[in-house]
């Protein structure tokens, strides 16, 4: 058995798919500890699940909300450097904090999410092995790629290599309060100099939900990187569809995610599109939205409204799936094959609706410029071009045989080298 320390970002999807490997290793027999700050205790499902607290000083209970709010609608620059702030703060609190915690627990390896720098610190620091897991695109650079902040599609020329290396340097340096606490670090904890999120990777295991046939060519991956595909608890542990769908008329999901289902007005205009090209359609807000606000997404031509809903299940359903393009819910889609219309708002969404467009599985709109019409047009587009939905199964296929958090585990396992007979069973089929 191996106590894992499971260290990330405070937000819904990253914990989501975390404890979806961590319930694959408590059932192989092993401790998963989550290390974050007293607020994400309450968030975490998994009976099984340890935690650990640290920042009662600096992130005491109730200070999550702010932080949330402020990344769902980061604003302008100045929005945008207090989301950088916050990110700064969280490695700080975790360098700060962790290495008394982590030893007097026992830890024996890590799980760092990529976009947490500390985990790799404090391993590289505390001598302990660790994994890195791409819960959002992977950070991992090559000349060719865009950041996966970055809006435009591949170009693999000397133009395009141009536009990513200075779209980088300008990215860096609004990153700069970050990197200046990932280099304070490195330097105290006598660690080679580095200041970035792809500086702090595990030269042991480093897993990512994006596939290869969904993400951009890469040419400089190393050996031990692994597209696993969506991290997810079982079908299942989900409950059932209880949306009573019409057969003969199509049925269309729209979803902004955890953070962003508060953009009533995008909401609004999805749903009269829908009601134009006579679309069944069904909202999750994810507990972003009132009751007045619900009705008036009715009246503007949504059949369902709900806070949450089985997401798998509605898109095994779905025709079309409307999004933030949030990297999980478009992975959901492929795995059901469903086409995607993308309207991508934040992180590293633009860089997800980017690969939308190029794996030829779905639309992207910019949601600032998203009218009625254009959604309209671009669903309809989406549900008359059976080349959308012939890719999205295509590489659905791709998806569904990746492997996932079993998988995850059992990679996990491997690099440990303590492959138990349970893992085994799950490797050999």
């Amino acid at each position: 058995m191996t106590h894992f320390a499971v260290i990330a970002p405070p937000f819904h999807s990253h914990l989501r798919a975390l404890e979806a490997i961590a319930a694959q290793l408590i059932d192989r027999g092993h401790r998963v500890t989550f290390v974050q700050q007293a607020d994400v205790a309450a968030a975490l499902r998994h009976p099984g699940l340890g935690f650990a607290q640290v920042g009662a000083g600096s992130h005491p209970p109730g200070s999550l909300s702010a932080v949330v709010d402020r990344a769902a609608r980061p604003g302008g620059p100045w929005g945008i450097r207090r989301v950088i702030a916050d990110m700064a703060a969280a490695t700080e609190m975790f360098c700060r904090d962790a290495p008394l915690l982590l030893r007097s627990i026992g830890v024996e390896a890590l799980i760092a999410d990529q976009m947490e720098p500390a985990g790799g610190l404090l391993a590289e620091h505390l001598g302990l092995p660790f994994v890195s897991v791409a819960c959002a695109l992977p950070v991992n650079r090559e000349p060719l790629l865009p950041l996966p902040v970055m809006p435009w599609r591949y170009r693999a020329t000397p133009w395009g290599e141009q536009l990513n290396l200075h779209s980088s340097k300008v990215y860096d340096r609004a990153m700069q309060p970050h990197a200046e606490v990932i280099g304070r670090y490195a330097a105290a904890f006598e660690l080679p100099p580095r200041q970035r999120l792809d500086e702090c990777l595990s030269p042991l295991l480093q897993l990512s939900q994006t596939t290869p046939g969904f993400d951009f060519p890469r040419a400089a991956l190393p050996a031990h990187f692994h597209g696993v595909g969506p991290l997810r608890s079982t079908m299942a542990d989900e409950p059932a569809l209880d949306v009573p769908i019409t057969t003969g008329r199509p049925f269309a999901f729209a979803s902004l995610g955890t953070l962003q289902g508060d953009r009533l007005g995008l909401f609004e205009r999805i749903a009269e599109a829908c009601r134009e090209l006579e679309v069944q359609l069904l909202i999750a807000h994810c507990g972003r939205l009132g009751a007045k606000q619900e009705a008036r997404l009715r009246k503007a031509g949504a059949d369902w409204v709900t806070d949450f809903a089985p997401q798998r299940a509605v898109l095994a359903r779905a025709d079309v799936l409307v999004t933030h393009a949030g990297l999980n819910t478009v992975l959901d889609a492929l795995e059901a094959g469903v086409p995607s219309l993308a309207l991508p708002i934040a992180f590293d969404q633009p860089g997800v609706a980017a690969r939308v467009v190029h794996a030829g599985v779905g639309l992207k709109l910019d949601p600032r410029l998203a009218s009625r019409r254009r959604i309209a047009a671009a669903m309809h587009r989406l549900l008359r071009e059976p080349g959308f939905a012939q890719r999205a199964r295509s590489l659905g296929a791709e998806v569904r045989g990746a492997g996932g958090a079993a998988r995850a585990a059992t990679l996990i396992e491997q690099s440990l080298g303590r492959l138990t007979p349970a893992a085994r069973e799950v490797e050999h089929g």
